[in-house]
């Protein structure tokens, strides 16, 4: 039997399965990771912790494997930094993760300096501290060492992928894949190419940039770094979001998945290079044998986390305050604004800030928990009415995937919210069912993707007052004091 390793690298925990030709996941293994918050509005991570993550994953997985491991697929969080030393591998600073927003006031002065129509025909992305474009630029303007080792051409600035790579394969491949590289704001996805001007823009030396490369290539082979012998190939590299779309059989226009983590990213594909009209983001999907494969994609700053927020301000578990959130009909005109990190699409607003609204003598924790998962699925309606308004189509269905989809109170709410079905992956790990399929498609096979039909919520009654609530609690969010 032959398996493909897929490692899905993400925000609170690395994840990795082993999965066979016929797509079953055949062994798992998980181990956690921690996000630091050390000053207001920043977000770190160690990039030797994620690393030493991945080095777990692999070695559980190899214990369990009953044949040969023919390869590997990196499905990763995306947008976060990791700058290190060619020479040494160790890195300069910890990674700068996704959602912080330290660099809010640059990309703001960026903004009103007119750059943000040249940024977004270029790549897609309004500029925005998600992007590692201005985080590059800051680490060069405040870690002493990153200029010094510019100039002496040993500087390496990349994604998680990126640094995966570099140590998977004992420094020999230092490359991303397009997905990863369209989010970072550096790439010009029309010429497949770092863009110069950008990299000026922002301050980030463009020598210090991986090889971008299609998604399905050979990134290199393993060097005696992990529990895997040497020689083992990497033939496949995707951003988590991309990878799940991926995993999810789409190929083409008119279906939007939606991967509830940590954050939320919501996707569809799209005819060709799009620039959004309603606060979206154009990237690419991933570029494989067929071609460049383009999307719309919304991302949500924190979905789930805001779960695991609240429950930890009531001092329960997720699941203890799904059950609470279930004992009330409705959140009784209480609303909350997970705006913890700024909010993302398709408000785009650095400035708000986390909020409860509509709270009286009756509130109850219940109706909190209840505001807590409508405000997941909120964001998620705000986002899919973006798409639509961008693609002039209506939504259909919803296809579901990511930890918190495994929730079936969760997936109810947001087909009542959305007033259409929601397809419930039959695995969480669809991301990494992604990457090893575009790793097996590399090898000459098409994998099934789809062992089990999804799970079908059905929207019921709907809570009429609940969009307007919502919305002005946005709003009061949204509101510098």
């Amino acid at each position: 039997m032959s398996f493909v390793l897929a490692i899905d690298q993400g925000t609170t925990n690395t994840k990795g399965v082993l999965v066979d030709e016929g797509g079953r996941i055949v062994a798992r293994a998980s181990s956690a990771l921690t996000t630091t918050y050390p000053q207001n509005a920043w977000a770190e991570q160690s990039a030797s912790a994620i690393w030493e993550t991945v080095q777990a994953v692999i070695a559980d997985l190899v214990v369990q494997a009953t044949g040969d491991i023919k390869a590997i697929a990196i499905a990763n969080q995306r947008e976060t930094l990791v700058t290190w030393d060619a020479e040494t591998s160790q890195t300069i600073h910890p990674a700068i993760i996704w959602q912080c927003r330290r660099t809010a006031e640059v990309c703001d002065g960026l903004i009103f300096a007119g750059h943000d129509a040249a940024v977004v025909a270029a790549t897609g992305l309004g500029i925005n501290p998600l992007f590692p474009a201005s985080k590059l630029g800051w680490v060069m303007r405040h870690v002493p060492a990153a200029q010094a080792l510019a100039d002496k051409g040993r500087l390496r600035a990349g994604t998680v992928d990126a640094w995966l790579l570099w140590n998977l394969t004992g420094g020999t491949s230092f490359a991303t894949d397009h997905s990863n590289a369209s989010r970072t704001q550096l790439f010009d996805t029309a010429k497949l190419e770092w863009s110069a001007d950008l990299c000026n823009l922002f301050g980030a030396p463009i020598s210090a940039l991986p090889q971008p490369m299609p998604s399905d290539s050979r990134f290199g082979m393993t060097a005696d770094t992990t529990a895997l012998p040497a020689g083992v190939p990497i033939l496949a590299m995707m951003g988590d979001s991309h990878a799940a779309l991926y995993g999810h059989g789409i190929r083409a226009p008119g279906t939007v998945k939606a991967t509830y983590g940590t954050g939320s990213s919501l996707m569809t594909l799209t005819p060709g290079r799009v620039a959004s009209a309603n606060g979206l983001s154009g990237t690419i999907a991933w570029t494989d044998s067929h071609g460049t494969a383009y999307a719309l994609e919304g991302n949500i700053t924190v979905s789930a986390q805001a779960a695991a927020f609240t429950a930890r301000l009531l001092g329960l578990s997720v699941q203890a305050l799904s059950d609470l959130a279930q004992t009330v009909p409705d959140s009784g005109g209480v609303a909350f604004v997970p705006a913890l990190a700024g909010l993302g699409a398709p408000h785009w607003d650095d400035h708000a800030t986390g909020m409860v609204t509509g709270m009286t003598h009756g509130t109850t924790s219940a109706h909190l928990a209840r505001a807590t998962f409508e405000a997941i699925t909120c964001q998620i309606a705000d986002v899919l009415a973006a798409m639509e308004r961008d693609t002039g189509q209506s939504l259909a269905i919803l296809r579901a995937d990511g930890g918190a989809s495994a929730n079936p109170f969760l997936m109810q709410l947001q087909a009542d919210v959305l007033g259409c079905p929601v397809l419930q992956s039959p695995v969480e790990e669809v991301g990494a069912l992604g990457a090893a399929a575009m790793a097996f498609a590399h090898l000459g096979h098409v994998m099934p993707l789809e062992q089990s039909p999804p799970t079908r919520f059905d929207p019921g009654a709907k809570d009429s007052a609940l969009a307007q609530v919502w919305a002005r609690a946005v709003a009061r969010a949204r509101v510098r004091l």
